[in-house]
Parts: C-alpha cells; sequence; structure tokens
C-alpha cells in the first residue's frame, strides 16, 4: 500500500491505473477510523480494480464552537488498518496541499436539502463539505466513490452534488454499520463518557420501537412525539426527531417509505442516527 500525501504524488500513483482502463474506487474520510470507514473499503475492493482512501481533516467543515483543533489525527493506525483491508493508496495531505496560501474564493452550495436537520445547527457545513468533496473528486477522479448511510443527509448532498454537475462517478451508499448493542459506529463515540456509552444505544432501540409503532398503524407525528419523550427521558439533549422520504422531502403520514432522523446530544457528544422504513403498499 501507498501513502501519497501531495495532489502530484497521488495522480502519479494513479496513472498507470488510468492508462489501463482500471476501475478506481474512493473512500474519503476524516482518518480516526472504524470498522465503519473499513466497511466502506470493503465495498470498494468488491467493485474496484485500485482503492483510493483519503484521510484529511477539512477545516472548513467545521463550525467556529466545534472540535477541528482537538479533532483525532490517527495516521499510522489508520494506515494500519487500511492495508489490512486491501486499500491500495492512502492519500493524506495537508490543508496547504488542499487549500494552498491565496485566499479561497469559490463555494459550492447544495440548496434545499441542506437547511434543515444537521444543516440548521451546522450552518455552512454542507457549503464545506461540498467544497472539499469536489476538490477530492477532480483529484482522484474514481469511477465509484462510497459514502456510509449514518451521514444520511451528507450522503443525498453528494448524490445531489455529483447529478447537478454531471461528475462521471457512482457515489454508492453503504449501510450502517453498528456495534453489537446497535449503536451506530462514529469516530465522536470516543468522546462518550463510559455511563453514556451505555446509554447511547438508546437511539437506535427508540428507532426500532418507532419502525414496530408505524407497521402497527401508530400515527407518524405521535411516533416522532414519542421518540423525543422517549431520549429526553434517558437524558439525552435532542436537536432534532424528523421523518423524510428518501429523497429528504418532508412527510407528515407514512404512505410511503419514510426515513426517521434523530440528533442528540448526550453529555457534551452529538450523536445523528437514521432508519430507512419500507412502507408495505
Amino acid at each position: 500500500m501507498k501513502t501519497e500525501t501531495t495532489i502530484q504524488g497521488l495522480s502519479a500513483s494513479l496513472n498507470p491505473a488510468r492508462a489501463s482502463r482500471k476501475i478506481i474506487g474512493f473512500v474519503p474520510t476524516m482518518g480516526n477510523l472504524h470498522e465503519g470507514h473499513l466497511n466502506l473499503v470493503r465495498e470498494a475492493r468488491k467493485l474496484c480494480d485500485v482503492v483510493v482512501v483519503s484521510i484529511f481533516v477539512n477545516p472548513i467543515q467545521f463550525g467556529p464552537n466545534e472540535d477541528f483543533d482537538n479533532y483525532p489525527r490517527t495516521l499510522e493506525q489508520d494506515s494500519h488498518l487500511l492495508a489490512e483491508v486491501g486499500c491500495d493508496i492512502v492519500f493524506a495531505p495537508s490543508v496547504e496541499q488542499m487549500y494552498g496560501h491565496q485566499p479561497r474564493l469559490t463555494n459550492i452550495s447544495v440548496a434545499e436539502i441542506t437547511n434543515d436537520l444537521c444543516g440548521l445547527q451546522r450552518p455552512g457545513h454542507f457549503d464545506g463539505v461540498a467544497v472539499v468533496v469536489t476538490k477530492l473528486f477532480n483529484i482522484v477522479q474514481p469511477n465509484y466513490a462510497f459514502f456510509g448511510q449514518k451521514d444520511y443527509q451528507q450522503l443525498a448532498v453528494i448524490k445531489q452534488l455529483v447529478r447537478d454537475l454531471n461528475m462521471p462517478i457512482d457515489v454508492i451508499g453503504v449501510p450502517i454499520t453498528r456495534a453489537a448493542d446497535g449503536l451506530a459506529l462514529s469516530s465522536r463515540n470516543g468522546y462518550l463518557s463510559e455511563q453514556d456509552r451505555k446509554t447511547a444505544p438508546t437511539i437506535y432501540k427508540t428507532l426500532k420501537l418507532a419502525e414496530e409503532n408505524l407497521q402497527k398503524g401508530q400515527n407518524l407525528s405521535d411516533v416522532l412525539v414519542q421518540i423525543r419523550a422517549d431520549l429526553t427521558a434517558a437524558g439525552f439533549e435532542v436537536d432534532y426527531v424528523e421523518a423524510r422520504t428518501p429523497m429528504l422531502q418532508k412527510i407528515d403520514q407514512f404512505d410511503q417509505d419514510v426515513v426517521l432522523f434523530v440528533a442528540a446530544k448526550l453529555g457534551k457528544t452529538r450523536l445523528i442516527d437514521n432508519l430507512q422504513i419500507k412502507h408495505s403498499s
């Protein structure tokens, strides 16, 4: 496995694959990898001849009160994990390599679907994601790109971006990887205290209970109220509990497939999760 830290070096490493028309798969990450990230690489390995993983903590997607400076940088450990699951090239650029020394005057905004859910609490976050993903797609030029469905809104934003800008890339959403107790794997789980880690799986339990209640015919708005009440009772500070169609349109009754979204703080750690529920028509 190679590690490249410059755009020029990565291009040189990928040129033989491009020349022989090999299929390039790409997994963008911010490092501090866990099993969820490794599953993205495994999925990429199934479809692609060459797998590139980027490790870059992107400053422009962090808000002023967020944890950019403290975000864990674990490149050596991440590289060992990636080698074990079949990554071919790690791209680990510096901030200077990605953004240069001149002011950035270009922004990329995906409208409407970034206005609520996590976009409401994190203004500018998805613009930062859109810019860095566009830059990485331009640098790597993959055939396929793999993203986890835990960040469902982010996945929708990237699919929209690729469609609107006619990027010749297939974006693949990979199902959420969960711990044995149901907690969605996230780099932020490492911030949870021992007690909070025991409480955190309550999010998934409430989503599964909501699924049962919807399938029994309970009203969607009542189900959302119950999720919020159950999480609050368990000690969460609930940011939002929302229902959307798979395309992120608002929905007020369970008459089609629905995605339930939760964001809540436990201690100082903000957790997100979602559950896709099929409507049996």
